[in-house]
């Protein structure tokens, strides 16, 4: 199946598996042996995360995944946070890499601790995981190698790693969260790999959606900040289109809460967005595959939305 299609195609049949009916074991150890590195998580991620470190900010390990069962190798899983913490301040956490294929929510994370982190310091305490997911990363890959994907395991009970590791992480560092900003993307491989993969994965029917051309968020049902969401809308509206509904009035088949902006129940989910308390969260998905925004732009819709969700979260804290 082309990498860059858009429409269904009756005659595609994943190439794993029976249609209609789940994988199992097997299925899952032919998927794995089709999957490939195909970039480095130490030079395009590690790297140039210690090379670029502000002052300001402290680099630790915060685990490590482990997947020699599955006869692959392992990877340090890296945090950078505020090197002056301070109890009483509000946190901004900031998650990219869930889905490591999404390259502008792992680069625009790092764009961001190299040039924006220093400038909040004084503010808020802050904690960034870059890159939650590296075996996606290298791979170009949705799910972790137990065909898992990452942001429907973000509960108590995880069954990934990567989500757990995380959780535990970002918990750690106290029950305060006040912003959770969920780095994403939305690319054509959605509708040529991913979900095919998932609907054989799970013995269903492949629900095809257009993809939507531009940057959209999507909000926490549970918590929705109308305005907190608009508040990013405008600031991203600077650096890359926003998405247009279909005509339903949808976006990736779901009803628009407000122009660029749709939302799920995260937690129910097991969204990354979903696990944190914080009053204000977003997850942000923008399209790198289209002629409306370069890899450069989209790192940059990345940078703006934490710097404009910053500065309403200061704007908030005035007003109270």
């Amino acid at each position: 199946m082309p990498p860059d299609s858009h429409s269904p195609n009756p005659s595609d049949v994943y190439p794993i598996g029976t249609p209609g009916t789940p994988w199992g074991d097997a299925e899952r150890a032919v998927w794995l042996s089709r999957q490939k590195v195909r970039r480095s998580y130490l030079d395009e991620v590690v790297t140039p995360l210690k090379a670029n470190l502000p002052a300001q900010a402290e680099l630790f390990e915060y685990g490590r995944l482990d997947y020699a069962p599955l006869g692959l190798g392992s990877y340090v899983l890296y945090g950078v946070r505020s090197r002056d913490w301070r109890a009483g301040r509000p946190t901004v956490v900031v998650t990219g890499g869930v889905h490591g294929y999404e390259t502008s929510g792992v680069q625009g994370a790092l764009d961001w601790i190299a040039h924006d982190f220093a400038q909040h310091v004084p503010a808020v305490n802050l904690l960034v995981l870059p890159c939650i997911c590296p075996w996606g990363y290298e791979t170009i890959n949705r799910w972790n190698p137990n065909a898992l994907d990452p942001n429907r395991q973000f509960r108590a009970d995880s069954s990934a790693a990567e989500a757990a590791q995380a959780m535990a992480c970002i918990q750690s560092h106290g029950a305060r969260v006040d912003v959770h900003i969920d780095l994403h993307e939305t690319t054509d491989t959605d509708n040529s790999e991913f979900g095919p993969a998932k609907a054989a994965r799970d013995g269903k029917t492949f629900d095809w959606h257009a993809i939507p051309d531009g940057f959209y968020l999507v909000a926490d049902a549970e918590r929705p900040e109308p305005e907190f969401q608009r508040a990013l809308i405008e600031a991203v509206r600077q650096v890359t289109p926003i998405a247009e509904a279909d005509g339903n009035g949808r976006l990736i088949g779901t009803p628009l809460q407000q122009e660029g902006v749709i939302q799920y129940a995260k937690r129910s989910l097991g969204l990354c967005g979903g696990f944190t308390d914080a009053r204000f969260v977003t997850t942000t998905e923008v399209y790198p595959d289209g002629r409306s925004a370069t890899p450069a732009q989209c790192n940059a819709a990345q940078r703006v939305t934490v710097n404009a969700a910053l500065a309403y979260l200061a704007g908030a804290a005035s007003a109270a």
